[in-house]
């Protein structure tokens, strides 16, 4: 038996706010091992007296089996000049002049909690702010690190004396659970009537009983606050739609648990999976029916997330199955937080509000996903996932990346980690830049990272460019514009790991291109430090530019008029007619590649509809009615001033021609899709001829479409194709963040690589004139 001594351990990762250190003590206790344990500025720090042997077998037992929420990255032993311990404590956490622990994201309510929740026995029956070291607010009530409660907002509820009894028993689930409370010492819900005045009785009950008299209430979370209303009420939905002026958007579902969910919706076990996880995000199903409920969504899913705080399983209760729950906020403007906000703002449009007095230091919107050939696929990396970082395959340090404008996020990045924000909203007005730019600064501080480098979008009228550019005037920082399809492959190789050269096939509605021009239907080769642009769609004129963005006939005209095709019989040929003039007149009718808007003009000229209320709405509803198709239209790729085109024209004839001819509308909608999945294959089998490269990245927005993706995937692998997707970073442009880190990060070393190279030149040179 080796001697005994004491070892400092340092242990890096997600290991805060996530039951570690009661973890920690309850595995030394088993290995009869003695010291301290502290949280600190790093994550936690251990000091263990016992032989080399057992500490071994602890540390064995650690890194298999660590708690479920934590997530261990670097464990450091070194030998510690300290006497022996004889016992073991946790200490009080102590803050460095740096803080590099990791943050949990907030976890949705565990079943330990949900069966004292329900259990009328136990002291915290029906208390609607049980939770445990398993479960319950994390990253959205941290105002600083180390993660202790005098650093979060449930610092204004001191524990009572039953409370800080559990805080100390090591047997307790709630040893030292940060944010622990309980009737008589915690937070408490209230209920207000649409004028702000207070409601006697059970504020839960209150709220409950306006939902079942189809009214509509505002309801605060964990990251914020919803609008809701009981989801099979479809006049209650429809009150919700007008009064919030949200036409035809879906609205996401909360189902009171997963045999609610399965009566609208087929699952798979990896979407119940998901569904019930930890982070409890929306998941986007298949409807059972697909024309059901099409007051809450047009299309034939539904996104569900179920009851994730004790609030929400009370105010379901046992009778309700579902509810619209939907983000309290105003049009393109940030999810609403705090109370006087939402009694300000929601004036109007709630006829009540359940709230509580526990501060939301962070907000954060609910996550969304899809689940694809069986893994996560995500849309909306947020509640339940941020700020948890994602590795980058190289060194990245102080590098902050300030995303694009839809769907926008940043990520601040330290050696390889990448910290991605929540997702923050289409920066598009000062209110949603105001809440940008806070997020930005909470993230350097609670991660401790100054940047020392700057990345945003090559598009000048973007706002998170301009912050990009005016930050880096006022503090000389470099700055690394990216163009925008680069960062979106730039993202995917990230995610997967990937180093050498591919092939990005890029897809959505709208990017600045390197020369200026609007790009979208994008085949890249290259790596993090640069590309070249190998294939795209044949551009056509958007008359009215981003008017056409949201009146989609305007693209549809101009497809026709590329194609020399007809008015289908759907459409307005008056109106058709007036767009072709314009166009012929080339007057502000900037030039598009873009898949997004190829989506919007084909189901434009299939069902005659004109305009959309929301971006991808088209393409979208395109996916919906399409019907598996075996044969594709014909397609033509050709060399245009030396880039590789698809040119859309005798696809646009084929189709035409089907329609006259009768074909049913969904069938066209198939074979359309089949078309663009046999265009990608044939794309990169030309580009893997011309320039030898078989792995392919897929990425943008247009790849959340579940049937044109496994097309692309399928297709590019029986052509021997290596092909990657998303699973981790959303594919549309909230990962464009993501992207843009990796290539600051290779394009600052390719820049010290160069700069070294000159700076040898020039000693050389200078020694050789001495001589």
């Amino acid at each position: 038996m080796d001697e005994t001594q004491t070892y400092k351990i340092e242990i890096r990762g997600i290991v805060q706010g996530v039951g570690f250190r009661p973890f920690l003590h309850m595995l030394v206790s088993a290995y009869g091992l003695c010291g301290r344990a502290r949280n600190t500025s790093d994550g936690v720090e251990l000091l263990l007296t016992g032989d080399r042997e057992r500490v071994d077998v602890f540390l064995s037992a650690l890194k298999e089996n660590p708690p479920q929420l934590a997530h261990i990255d670097s464990i450091a032993v070194t030998p510690a000049d300290v006497p022996p311990f004889t016992d073991f404590r946790i200490e009080q956490s102590q803050a460095f002049a740096h803080k590099h622990a990791l943050i949990a994201p907030d976890v949705g309510m565990c079943a330990d909690c949900l069966r004292e929740l329900l259990d009328p026995a136990d002291r915290r029956y029906r208390y609607p702010f049980i939770n445990c070291t398993n479960c319950g607010p994390r990253f959205t009530i941290i105002k600083d690190v180390p993660y202790d409660r005098c650093n979060t907002t449930m610092a204004a509820f001191p524990m009572c004396a039953s409370c800080a009894g559990e805080y100390r028993d090591i047997q307790n689930r709630r040893y030292h659970a940060q944010p622990d409370c309980c009737p008589v010492c915690g937070p408490h819900a209230f209920f207000l009537d649409a004028d702000g005045a207070s409601v006697t009785g059970d504020a839960v009950e209150t709220a409950r009983a306006f939902v079942k008299a189809g009214r509509i209430i505002a309801v605060k979370g964990l990251g914020g606050i919803h609008l809701a209303c009981d989801a099979h009420d479809e006049a209650a939905v429809r009150t919700l739609r007008a009064r919030k002026q949200r036409d035809e958007r879906p609205f996401a579902l909360m189902c009171r648990d997963i045999a609610a969910a399965s009566a609208l919706c087929k699952m798979t076990e990896e979407e119940k999976e998901r569904l019930a996880s930890p982070a409890r995000p929306i998941v986007l199903l298949e409807k059972r029916v697909a024309s059901r409920m099409p007051y809450v969504s047009e299309n034939d899913r539904l996104g569900v997330m179920l009851p994730y705080t004790p609030l929400h399983v009370l105010l379901m209760g046992t009778d309700i199955d579902a509810l619209v729950m939907t983000s309290a906020n105003l049009s393109d403007q940030p999810i609403l937080y705090k109370n006087e906000d939402a009694l300000r703002e929601l004036a109007g449009i709630a006829d009540g509000f359940l709230l509580h007095d526990r501060e939301i230091h962070v907000c954060c919107d609910d996550s969304l996903y899809a689940i694809f050939d069986g893994k996560p696929y995500p849309v909306r990396r947020s509640r339940g996932y941020a700020p948890a970082p994602e590795t980058l395959p190289m060194p990245a340090d102080g590098i902050l990346a300030c995303g694009a404008e839809q769907k926008a996020s940043f990520a601040l990045s330290r050696g390889k980690d990448a910290f991605l924000s929540q997702h923050i909203g289409d920066l598009k007005n000062y209110e949603t830049l105001e809440h940008y730019t806070r997020q930005i600064a909470h993230f350097e501080k609670l991660f401790d990272i100054t940047p020392q480098a700057l990345a945003c979008d090559m598009h000048p009228d973007y706002l998170s460019t301009a912050y990009a550019a005016a930050r880096a005037r006022e503090t000389g920082l470099p700055l690394y514009p990216v163009q925008h399809h680069h960062a979106h492959m730039a993202a995917c190789m990230a995610e997967n790991g990937l180093e050498k050269p591919c092939i990005g096939v890029v897809w959505d509605g709208t990017g600045y291109g390197a020369d200026g021009t609007v790009w979208g239907g994008e085949f890249l080769v290259g790596d993090y430090v640069g590309f070249v642009r190998a294939g795209s769609l044949r551009p056509i004129p958007l008359m009215g530019g981003d008017k056409a963005v949201k009146e989609i006939y305007r693209v549809g005209a101009a497809l026709l008029k590329d194609a020399e095709e007809s008015v289908p019989a759907c459409c307005d040929a008056e109106k058709y007619a007036a767009i072709q003039r314009l166009l012929q007149a080339r007057v502000n009718c900037p030039r598009s590649s873009g898949m997004g808007r190829l989506f919007d003009g084909v189901y434009a000229l299939l069902t005659g509809r004109e305009s959309v209320s929301y971006e991808g709405q088209a393409a979208v509803l395109l996916e919906t009615m399409a019907k598996e198709a075996d044969t594709a239209y014909p397609i033509r790729l050709a060399i245009e001033n030396g880039l590789r085109l698809f040119d859309t024209r005798p696809m646009l004839s084929a189709l035409c021609e089907e329609q006259r001819a009768g074909a049913d509308a969904g069938q066209i909608a198939g074979r359309f899709i089949k078309t663009l999945a046999d265009m990608a294959v044939d794309m990169c089998l030309a580009i893997r001829a011309d320039m030898g490269v078989s792995s392919v990245v897929l990425s943008g927005g247009v790849f959340l479409n579940q049937k044109l993706l496994p097309q692309v995937i399928a297709g590019l692998a029986r052509a021997g194709f290596t092909v990657y997707h998303h699973q981790r970073v959303s594919t549309n442009d909230e990962g464009i963040a993501f992207g843009q880190t990796a290539i600051a990060a290779a394009q600052r070393t390719r820049r010290e690589e160069e700069g070294k190279r000159q700076q040898d030149v020039l000693g050389d040179t200078a020694e050789t004139d001495i001589r």
